[in-house]
């Protein structure tokens, strides 16, 4: 930016202070959105040509295009909503009101008031009596927002992203409506929405990495928590059937157009439930987002035509590994020697590991259309019941749309003795994901005893990449974390 152009702005903002105008403004109420307007518009049947004398309308918020024409001007404002289009003439304002156009600049923050009508070419106009000025922008609009090639730009300065790009405010209001959906849906079948820790002493519930911080007072540390999942299980034990949480988790892992460190997730468990009514829960939410937001079960995710149509398809783990790599689950020697085809050796890591490897290299961008997969091998999965008739199989399910696991869920182990061995295992293994200490209260809260259950965790930055067709993570989360800008 020319530190001309702020210079230049900066002494606009001083002589509208001269002027008696606070160029940073003050309280402007009874503002209606620009759609509300345009909506008016149509709704009162105002022919081209046409004005409604017979009230005044107010709109506010940023000027992005302006065109003065002698005695007549017109600039586009946008907020939130929308554009529209607000018209001045000369004769119809003060003239202390008409002298200020030559102090606004785009990327300014003014009001209006004014009649509503329609231009002789039938464009919405609010005809404006008086402006008002609410905030000076200092910095002038960047003049290639939109299409901008440096997306790091574009995350970084989200603020400027969001008024000069009006798609992006239409996926994060996208975002907010279906979380909304989701929330109404959980409650509506009877779950409690409740809050958990997000500082934890202990981490578990997943396999991933932890941020690690420490709280001074008590000298301890503790652990942005990478899920929930072990506190909502014990508001299961302490007699809360249903419970849910649209929580943030943290995991100090790689970022990537799928994953970012901080992220979003809805975490249900239901009392006397299974894996199947934990299935009906993902497809209600996916509907739940599409109703909300509107286009149909079918519909364009990347280069992708997805159908969301329920029920999905269910396809067990092994048929999979056999279909798309040629081995069976249960031959450990195959399957090393086709992992090591891609690359994917260590002689010290469970067989049930590899395969896992095997079966994302192989599987997993091969699963296009909204599909459950079942039965993971009991090995991945330290805190799920047994398959019934064989304990190498865990009651599992992952929800995959567009090659992306987008859900996570178990038939619950609420056996504490079974979860004592499993979480031995876990504590005795190795590498940066593997529980460190026992959750003794865990345990103990099973000891009470958990009543059986099913459990859901639905990833909800990948649901809204998926409802709003947006390419990357990054694309849905306001504030995405970025590296340290270089120094110019």
């Amino acid at each position: 930016m020319s530190d001309q152009y702020f210079e230049d702005r900066l002494k606009k903002a001083a002589d509208l202070a001269d002027l008696g105008i606070d160029p940073y403004g003050s309280r402007f109420p009874d503002v209606a959105p620009n759609a509300q307007l345009r909506s008016l518009a149509e709704s009162t049947g105002l022919e081209a040509g046409q004005s409604d004398e017979s009230a005044t309308r107010r709109a506010a918020g940023r000027i992005v295009l302006r065109r003065v024409m002698g005695s007549l001007a017109f600039l586009t404002l946008r907020d939130s909503t929308g554009d529209i289009q607000i018209g001045l003439q000369k004769k119809q304002v003060p003239a202390e009101a008409w002298g200020t156009l030559k102090l606004l600049d785009l990327g300014d923050i003014c009001g209006f008031d004014g009649q509503l009508g329609k231009t002789k070419t039938g464009e919405v106009t609010l005809w404006a009596t008086s402006i008002t000025f609410l905030t000076k922008g200092l910095r002038p609009l960047p003049e290639k927002w939109h299409g901008l090639t440096d997306v790091d730009a574009r995350y970084r300065q989200r603020y400027v992203d969001l008024f000069s790009n009006p798609e992006v405010m239409q996926t994060m209001k996208a975002r907010s409506v279906i979380i909304d959906a989701i929330r109404t849906l959980m409650r509506n079948r009877g779950f409690l929405e409740v809050e958990t820790p997000m500082l934890q002493p202990i981490y578990g519930g997943a396999a991933a990495r932890p941020f690690t911080t420490h709280h001074n007072t008590l000298d301890m540390d503790l652990f942005l928590r990478i899920s929930p999942e072990l506190y909502l299980k014990r508001l299961l034990v302490g007699g809360m059937e249903r419970v849910f949480e649209i929580n943030r988790n943290f995991r100090n892992e790689g970022i990537s157009t799928q994953h970012n460190p901080e992220f979003t997730m809805m975490e249900c468990y239901q009392a006397y439930g299974d894996l199947s009514d934990m299935m009906d829960v993902t497809e209600a939410m996916f509907a739940a987002g599409i109703e909300a937001t509107g286009g149909g079960f079918a519909r364009r995710f990347r280069e992708f035509e997805i159908d969301f149509t329920p029920p999905w398809p269910r396809r067990t783990y092994s048929d999979l590994l056999r279909e798309y790599a040629g081995v069976e689950l249960n031959d450990a020697t195959a399957v090393r020697a086709k992992a090591a085809e891609f690359g994917i050796v260590n002689a010290k890591a469970d067989d049930a590991v590899i395969a896992n490897k095997l079966f994302e290299e192989t599987v997993e961008d091969k699963l296009i259309q909204p599909t459950f997969v079942t039965e993971y091998p009991a090995a991945l999965c330290p805190l799920t019941r047994r398959k019934p008739g064989d304990s190498s199989l865990a009651l599992r399910f992952e929800a995959y749309v567009a090659g992306m696991e987008v859900g996570n869920a178990y038939t619950e182990l609420n056996d504490p003795t079974i979860q004592r061995e499993t979480f031995s295992a876990q504590v005795e293994g190795e590498g940066d994901e593997t529980m460190r200490v026992m959750d003794e209260d865990f345990l103990t809260a099973l000891e009470f005893g958990m009543p059986p259950a099913g459990g859901l965790g639905v990833g909800i930055d990948r649901l809204v990449m998926l409802l709003t067709n947006s390419s990357s993570i990054r694309d849905v989360i306001l504030f995405p974390l970025q590296r340290p800008q270089a120094s110019e």
